[in-house]
This record gives C-alpha cells, structure tokens and sequence, in this order.
C-alpha cells in the first residue's frame, strides 16, 4: 500500500484503499481539497483534512508548505486539473511527496459527505 504514495498520482479507486488504510492506522497523508467552498459544500470526499481553494491559493500556499512539505499529501479537486496545478507549484519549491488524485471527484465512488 505504501508504494501508492510513492506514485505523483492515484486513481480513485487508489484513494478509496488508502483512505481505508489510513483509517487503519497502516499509512500517513493529508488530503486537500482545493475545490471553492460551493462545490466544497455540494459534495467531498470523506477523509478530506483540509478545503484550500485554489482562487485563495495565495493567501495559504507558503503557510501549507511550511507546514507540510515533510509530509504526503494528495491533492484532490473536481476533475485532477486544479489538484495538478497546485501539485506542480509545490513540487516546484521543493515538496518531494506530493501526489495528484487523477480523474478528481468526478470519478471517486467511495463515501462522498455533504455540507
């Protein structure tokens, strides 16, 4: 499973078995939604950590690395073209475990929450 997160991107079906793992305690990420807060609200994955919308990416990008740029963390939007995006920058200045959920909640079938 840990080979997973060593890949710069994971299919959905991929995410669904390390958001189960996760809950297990086997692996480590954090999970980022970088929707705005209205598709946010109309459905998100279940397991997301944070909503960081890309149009406020300013505001949060330097804080989030800083924080983060030891850890994994997956980037998830609607269709993987914002999550790749914010990948890139991150990679960019120096994030090495930075991973982009292809295909974006459009093609997740696990658990989705509302509000």
């Amino acid at each position: 499973m840990s080979k997973l997160l060593e890949k710069s991107y994971v299919q959905s079906e991929e995410l669904i078995e390390l958001l189960k793992e996760r809950e297990s305690g086997n692996v480590d990420f954090v999970l980022v939604d970088v929707r705005e807060q209205m598709e946010y609200d109309h459905g998100h994955i279940k397991g997301v950590d944070f909503l960081k919308p890309t149009s406020t990416f300013q505001a949060w990008g330097q804080a989030f690395l800083d924080e983060h740029k030891d850890k994994t963390v997956i980037f998830t939007c609607r269709t993987d073209s914002r999550s790749g995006q914010v990948q890139r920058v991150f990679q960019q200045n120096g994030m090495a475990k930075v991973i982009n959920h292809a295909g974006g909640i459009v093609s997740y079938r696990g658990e989705i929450n509302q509000g």
